[in-house]
């Protein structure tokens, strides 16, 4: 057996304004550019030549997709603050970044840990609802174009709201706070020019696509029956850097209390057993999960994995 999983108090820290680590520092100054950078794009719309603006678009479609799966991603399990008020205001930054309430994200991300993309069970249902098998069929794993490009249409705000609600009112309240805020700086942008918001909107979408990407390779291949075994990991290092270690996601599954950067350590902990039980790791960044060689084909989904290596 292992030693006895990290915990999270390993990384507590004295200072005054993080609740963890002076390095949450990082992730925080990013979510802060990550805001600034939706506001520039829309001051320079008017004013740089359209080549320019349709790289920067791209440019914001994929830090959404970064800011979902590591800074916003990190903030759900580990809130960067000590102050409850530094998270709140924190948290509806984030919301106008990525253009949904970070707490109805934190309510979806819950719902997946309960599952951990789980299969249907015998009412076709899964508990996971971004489950990779919630609309595949015959046991299988969906198909990747359509996880990822109908994913966004799926979401059920009034059940997020319920299940947001039953936390209490408070927290329902700044659900509310974070979707107002957003829409209230979308319908702002809107009023202001009407051209840039049809320009921004395709890239808002797929950014939010190409989370649903990232998800889907974060789970394919994996296997939920073995807790240690829920998600696939990548060890890619520039990606684990740039993306605060999301590529060590069977291990976050594992220990989802575990901080960003305590998951090298983790992984050296558990690595015999997840050897052992046949963790699936992939060579690619997840986002790029399709190219990598060893891919199952999605009728082996249910039950291949392929062993762990560092």
């Amino acid at each position: 057996m292992p030693a006895e999983p990290l915990r999270i108090e390993d990384v507590k820290t004295d200072s005054r304004i993080f609740a963890y680590t002076r390095w949450d520092a990082i992730p925080v100054a990013l979510g802060v550019a990550h805001f600034a950078y939706f506001w520039l794009m829309f001051y320079l719309f008017p004013r740089a030549p359209l080549w320019v603006m349709l790289i920067l678009g791209f440019i914001y479609a994929v830090s959404i997709s970064w800011n979902i799966n590591g800074i916003s991603h990190n903030f759900i399990h580990n809130p960067y603050f000590r102050s409850p008020l530094a998270n709140r205001l924190f948290s509806v930054m984030e919301s106008v970044a990525c253009c949904f309430s970070q707490s109805y994200y934190d309510v979806v991300h819950m719902q997946h840990h309960k599952g951990n993309s789980d299969r249907q069970d015998e009412n076709g249902d899964t508990v996971d609802w971004l489950s990779i098998y919630r609309h595949g069929h015959d046991g299988q794993a969906e198909n990747p174009w359509t996880y990822t490009f109908l994913s966004f249409f799926r979401d059920n705000p009034a059940e997020i709201a319920r299940e947001l609600g039953k936390r209490g009112p408070e927290e329902a309240r700044w659900g509310k706070v974070e979707l107002g805020a957003f829409i209230a700086c979308l319908a702002t942008v809107a009023l202001l020019n009407w051209h840039y918001i049809l320009f921004f909107l395709p890239f808002m979408y797929f950014g939010h696509c190409l989370s649903y990407l990232n998800g889907y390779y974060l789970h394919y291949g994996g296997n939920p029956d073995k807790p240690i075994a829920w998600g696939v990991s990548s060890y890619h290092k520039l990606y684990n850097w740039v993306w605060f270690y999301n590529g060590y996601h069977a291990e976050h599954h594992f220990r989802p209390k575990a901080h960003w950067t305590r998951m090298e350590a983790l992984h050296r902990q558990i690595q015999d057993v997840q050897q052992r039980e046949g963790v699936r790791v992939i060579k690619p960044p997840h986002a790029l999960g399709f190219l990598d060689p060893d891919l199952p084909p999605r009728s082996e989904t249910a039950g291949t994995t392929t062993p762990a290596t560092s």
